[in-house]
């Protein structure tokens, strides 16, 4: 059995077609979805870009695997190996698309790479880069007669938003810079962004063409996702193949005042697809599956599905394989919550559970000048958008006591410290696309010299500082 993996950068589930969106953004993927399995409740619980991938590779959380941040310098754990490397130790040929490198390498016999134009005074062509590589890469499976596992990473909708011709404007009639549209107003009042989104869409004053762009983005990607699809099939690769389609994790347009990124721990950042397909052969057309699962359970789907599921139960791996749920076993549930955290422009770290999201900041004021804790009840408020926090005090109390019984319970198991304090958000300002789009070790590394300094009239929060950063930290801990 065969496995293709299909990652979309930065694209929210709640954008797509088989999730219920009236734009066109999707077709390609939602001809799958009816072949397959679309999870309805599927989350990212560790992002950014870096923990999100190794959680999808590893099968790992973030105290297991070590990765809570966007730097090159903090690597997973000894110890801890990803699929691409479970299966080529099966036998398995595996390749992959994809320009992560660094660990994300790991396990790969064949690996291409890509690049694309970045002038920002045309449409960025990421999906055809991606294509064209992952082209290669499908030649090179089918000249080989060894059971394969296939990674393709398409970097589409993340900023910035230059969809090419003629996708720029499909979904946008307007004028994005007419005079009298105040909208983008507070979007040029944040210092943090303001000088990267002048460099990519200069003088618009309509907050609804990025937002249309951000579509763009994913309607360009799906028609290069759908070529690749058939050139597969063509090639005889969807022949016993589990096809999983998946993101990182999602973004924020303008929901809660953290425009066009994927900072905060809200659902749009953390609700991501998965459809699951194989044609049929043990997964049913047209399934919709409500449960909770997340991205802890992509590697012992992909391992159940390879006939490895062995090597989930030795790799320790906390979640589960997804195939009964597929097949309508709706007893494979999830655990009852899921822990959540982000080391981007912030450092947080929360739970959530059926009917609550919980968000505790490790560093005050954060980006936006916020302290609060953060309480929302997702059966009346899904938006997130009334924090209950002062209300529901007893509510705080509980889930504050579990999410601490639960990182220590995985600090007791790993024995080693809490990696999310000590990790660096690599930056706290965009200034350029070069600074804030990084395609080479050198400016990740630059980046990540760039340590977790304390904000002004901040303060970390309930915890010592490593050794090694406490020089950076701007004081000490409460």
């Amino acid at each position: 059995m065969n496995v293709i993996l299909v990652s979309m950068d930065t694209t929210r589930a709640d954008r797509l077609g088989c999730y219920g969106y009236a734009r066109a953004t999707s077709p390609a993927l939602d001809a799958v979805a009816g072949q397959g399995a679309v999870f309805q409740n599927f989350f990212s619980p560790f992002i950014p870009t870096f923990p999100g991938h190794t959680t999808m590779f590893t099968g790992k959380d973030i105290y297991a695997h070590g990765v809570t941040c966007q730097s090159i310098d903090h690597k997973p754990r000894p110890g801890v190996r990803t699929i691409a490397e479970l299966l080529a130790e099966r036998g398995y040929f595996t390749a992959g698309a994809d320009n992560l490198g660094n660990w994300f390498q790991r396990g790969f016999r064949h690996y291409e790479t890509y690049e694309w134009e970045r002038a920002v005074s045309g449409g960025w062509r990421k999906a055809e880069a991606v294509e064209a590589a992952a082209t290669r890469v499908a030649g090179r499976i089918a000249g080989q007669n060894q059971p394969f596992f296939f990674f393709i990473h398409y970097w589409d909708p993340h900023t910035p938003y230059l969809p090419p011709a003629p996708f720029d404007r499909c979904f946008y009639n307007g004028d994005e810079h007419d005079p009298a549209n105040h909208s983008m107003d507070p979007v040029w009042q944040f210092e943090t962004f303001k000088n990267y989104f002048a460099e990519w869409m200069p003088g618009v004053t309509d907050i609804e063409f990025p937002k249309a762009q951000y579509d763009a983005e994913i309607a360009y990607m799906d028609a290069s996702l759908g070529r690749i699809i058939e050139l597969c099939r063509t090639l005889g690769l969807l022949n016993d193949t589990l096809l999983a389609i998946t993101a990182d994790h999602g973004e924020e347009l303008d929901e809660h005042s953290y425009w066009f990124d994927h900072h905060g721990l809200y659902d749009t950042n953390l609700r991501i697809p998965l459809v699951l397909s194989d044609s049929g052969a043990r997964i049913p057309g047209g399934r919709r599956v409500a449960a909770t699962s997340s991205m802890l359970d992509i590697a012992p789907t992909v391992l159940d599905y390879c006939g490895a599921g062995d090597l989930a139960a030795r790799e320790g791996l906390p979640g589960r394989s997804l195939l009964p749920l597929c097949s309508g076993d709706v007893t494979a549930d999830t655990a009852p919550f899921l822990h959540i955290t982000e080391n981007t422009w912030m450092k947080k770290r929360g739970l959530r559970t059926g009917p609550w999201k919980f968000i505790v900041p490790l560093e005050v004021p954060d980006m936006h000048g916020a302290r609060d804790v953060e309480l929302y009840d997702l059966n009346a408020d899904p938006g997130e958008r009334q924090n209950l926090a002062a209300q529901r005090p007893e509510m705080v109390a509980r889930l504050s006591a579990q999410m601490q019984e639960h990182v220590a319970e995985r600090l007791e198991a790993t024995g080693l410290p809490d990696p999310l304090p000590r990790q660096p958000i690599p930056l706290r300002y965009i200034g350029s696309l070069a600074t804030a789009v990084p395609h080479d070790e050198g400016l990740l590394r630059e980046r990540a010299s760039i340590l977790d300094e304390k904000l002004p009239g901040g303060d970390f929060i309930g915890y010592e500082r490593d050794d090694e950063n406490k020089s950076n930290a701007g004081g000490t801990a409460e």
